[in-house]
């Protein structure tokens, strides 16, 4: 049997807008589209409007290096103005948990992602992970941060 090897990502950024607000903005699953890199060509395919609370399905599409694939995510946790959970149940992770949290400072709002990940594989999934994974991830949360500024501000 294969060892899962289980992944963490930790990023945090200052908004500087109060927790509401900020929250707000990340409870609008089409704002996803907003926030992801272009070159995943990520959308979101459940139709609106989509009610965010525990339990909630979101079916999306995107490009991973050129393959096509859906992706599924539950809302397992759902804290207004505080934080939220999904977790992948279709894609290509063998476990995508990303807990959301919108923690008040005096300057607005740290927005806090954890991501606990594991892929597919085993050593070939490991090996995946080294070449082109962490890089991908790094890039899609540099940009991620660099959407929300602007989206978020302006």
């Amino acid at each position: 049997m294969l060892r899962t090897v289980v992944h963490d990502l930790h990023r945090e950024q200052l908004v500087r807008r109060p927790p509401d607000e900020t929250f707000a903005f990340f409870a609008q699953a089409r704002n996803l589209e907003r926030i992801t890199p272009p070159w995943l060509r990520f959308e979101v395919v459940t139709p609106e409007p989509i009610a965010m609370r525990t339990g909630t399905h979101i079916d999306y599409r995107l490009h991973l290096h050129g393959i096509p694939m859906r992706w599924t995510a539950r809302i397992e946790d759902w804290r207004p103005g505080r934080e939220f959970v999904d977790r992948q149940i279709r894609g290509p992770y063998r476990l995508w948990h990303h807990r959301h949290e919108f923690v008040p400072h005096p300057e607005g709002t740290l927005v806090v992602d954890h991501v606990r990940y594991a892929l597919p594989a085993g050593p070939l999934g490991e090996a995946a992970h080294a070449l082109l994974v962490r890089r991908d991830l790094d890039r899609i949360f540099a940009f991620r941060a660099a959407a929300v500024r602007q989206a978020v501000i302006a």
